[in-house]
């Protein structure tokens, strides 16, 4: 496939197809949360390794979660605070959530809000996609349309330059809640949580 439109990557992401497309860290590939086992076929990921639920809004993303009303609070004021942005927060799982999403552990899911318009238009409209960096795994991310292109011939790639603008290519800030009430860095990114 060559590189598309956003209209007709909308149009492939809600048919079930894998997308790419700018994001404010590094390039995502991305599907319906329903259709992440493709991500990690194409990518040739282990399943151990979880994706991320990417969203518009913060709205579309917390029905994917499950809390009490106290830590709902607590997380949507980290959201506030940190969204859009580099911020993934690992978060115990809804039933929402499809196992394909996270094989090894189905009971938690990474939730972000990107800070870039391209791609929170992309998700206003296909709803929340599963996502990961745009590369084979063990590879380092591709930052360009038009090597992902290349390297993943049957994904559609959005036809769009300016993310060497947008992306930093520093990956997000990977954030576990646990079960004593706090945070839990799992990678250090772009942001830096304060406690």
């Amino acid at each position: 496939m060559s590189l598309v439109s956003i209209e007709t990557l909308i149009k492939g992401a809600i048919s079930g197809n894998l997308v790419s497309f700018p994001t404010d860290t590094v390039p995502a590939l991305a599907a319906l949360p329903q259709k992440a086992d493709l991500i990690f076929q194409a990518k040739r990921r282990s399943p151990d390794k979880p994706l991320i639920l990417m969203g518009a809004t913060p709205a579309s993303l917390w029905p994917y979660v499950r809390g009490s009303d106290e830590e709902l609070q607590l997380w949507q004021e980290v959201a506030q605070k940190y969204w859009p942005g580099p911020l993934t927060l690992v978060l115990p799982a809804s039933e929402m959530v499809p196992r394909e999403m996270n094989p090894f552990d189905p009971t938690t899911i990474g939730i972000r809000i990107p800070n870039c318009d391209i791609a929170r238009e992309i998700m206003t409209q296909t709803g929340p996609l599963a996502t990961t960096s745009a590369n084979f795994s063990g590879q380092p991310p591709l930052g360009r349309m038009a090597e992902i292109n290349a390297q993943f011939p049957d994904v559609l790639v959005l036809s769009h330059e300016q993310e060497i603008i947008l992306a930093s290519g520093v990956p997000s800030t990977v954030a576990k809640w646990n079960e004593i009430s706090c945070w839990e860095i799992l990678r250090q990114g772009a942001v830096k949580l304060k406690f």
